[in-house]
């Protein structure tokens, strides 16, 4: 308890460089946690993909489509219990800068098979009813003012035209992972415009969403989905819902690594900062330790002392760049909206946060503790005064 009061008074003695120390601190922590959050973020899909759901897609690329009648085909591979579709929409809503996803679906069972996806039944309802009806997440609601009942108008852009919905469902996510931003509207209703337009793209989907009864026989039911369409006009790739996002994150995994990397050169910065204000601290102490040592206290209690001291300092700066991360990344939320739809801090994080500051404590302390143990007690009382 002695050696933790201290501790304590040994952070006060110098206020000024201690605040400006624990200041910077947290400044550090601050974007350091706003940088890991924003790469959670990005690995938000991955990290919320379904074990018993694969993905079938056009084997060339995403962006080919792939026909109405492999449903019930891929309905009688051994294994898979339900099969929904899916067809990207993309559109535009007032101009470009207000992007969401926008995505025809098959009403049937597509609900069914995406259960995180919550929303009241008598809504779900009312969206099955009405040909043009549409669904959106509860942050699109929130962002645009939309209420139950409105027509919502986008210029599409893939299919030309105008298209009106009228919102019938609005949805919430079972957990904090799940995208809140998405629109989800009949595919029936796009299907029949291409018919009348006689684009020669009706009766096409975009992907199919495959539930299996069996995760660990995930890659035994892909293979056999894709040997059924083999040499067919148009080929399938089958794999995991978390391969699937893997694949859309690896098209900007270099931006991914710049961020960790930043985030790592960040608290580089910071434990220079601490390491020097430790480094002043032990040389305009090394009288004391010197006496310390003649009053027969060992190279420990010197060692305990100087770290403890930094580690506060690195804690103290920690706790504040940490309290202040929640409101400033609620903040970030808001601005970025759709581009980054699931933003939270996550206690996986909160907790590197902590470990970070205790590590960078004790690192920045070495250097100082190796000197104060190894000063001789006549050189150091030479400095006296």
């Amino acid at each position: 308890m002695e050696l933790l009061k201290l501790v304590v008074r040994n952070t006060q003695r110098q206020r000024l460089r201690t605040a400006l120390t624990v200041l910077g601190m947290a400044v550090s922590i601050l974007a350091f946690c706003l940088l890991r959050t924003v790469v959670e973020a990005w690995y938000a899909g991955v990290e919320a993909a379904s074990p018993n759901r694969l993905v079938c897609r056009n084997a060339v690329s995403i962006i080919f489509t792939l026909p109405l009648s492999y449903r019930q085909k891929i309905l009688q591979v051994e294994g898979v219990t339900q099969v929904a579709y899916a067809n990207w929409f993309g559109g535009i809503y007032i101009d470009e800068r207000h992007f969401f996803p926008r995505m025809a679906v098959g009403p049937e069972v597509f609900f069914d098979l995406f259960p995180e996806i919550l929303m009241p039944e008598e809504q779900l309802k009312a969206f099955h009813r009405q040909r043009n009806a549409c669904i959106a997440g509860r942050k699109l609601i929130e962002e645009y003012g939309w209420k139950l009942g409105d027509t919502i108008t986008l210029t599409g852009n893939i299919y030309p035209g105008e298209w009106r919905f009228v919102l019938r469902g609005i949805y919430r996510g079972a957990t904090k992972t799940v995208d809140e931003t998405q629109f989800f509207f009949h595919w029936d209703y796009l299907d029949e415009s291409l018919k009348k337009q006689s684009s020669g793209r009706s009766g096409m989907v975009g992907w199919y969403a495959v539930q299996i009864r069996d995760p660990s026989r995930a890659g035994a039911i892909s293979q056999a989905i894709d040997a059924m369409f083999k040499n067919s006009w148009a080929e399938t790739l089958t794999e995991t819902e978390k391969a699937f996002q893997v694949g859309f994150v690896a098209m900007t995994e270099a931006i991914v690594t710049a961020i960790r990397v930043v985030s790592f050169v960040v608290i580089g910065v910071i434990l220079v900062i601490l390491a020097n204000t430790m480094a002043m601290t032990a040389r305009e102490r090394l009288w004391e330790y010197a006496v310390l040592k003649t009053l027969g206290f060992g190279n420990g209690f010197l060692w305990v002392l100087i770290a403890g001291e930094s580690v506060a300092i690195s804690l103290a700066g920690g706790l504040l760049g940490t309290l202040l991360s929640f409101p400033i990344a609620g903040v970030f939320a808001q601005r970025l909206g759709t581009l980054l739809p699931i933003f939270h801090i996550s206690l996986q994080t909160i907790l590197l946060n902590f470990v970070v500051s205790i590590a960078i404590g004790l690192i920045a302390a070495l250097l100082p503790a190796w000197r104060a143990c190894r000063v001789k007690i006549a050189e150091a009382l030479t400095h006296v005064g």
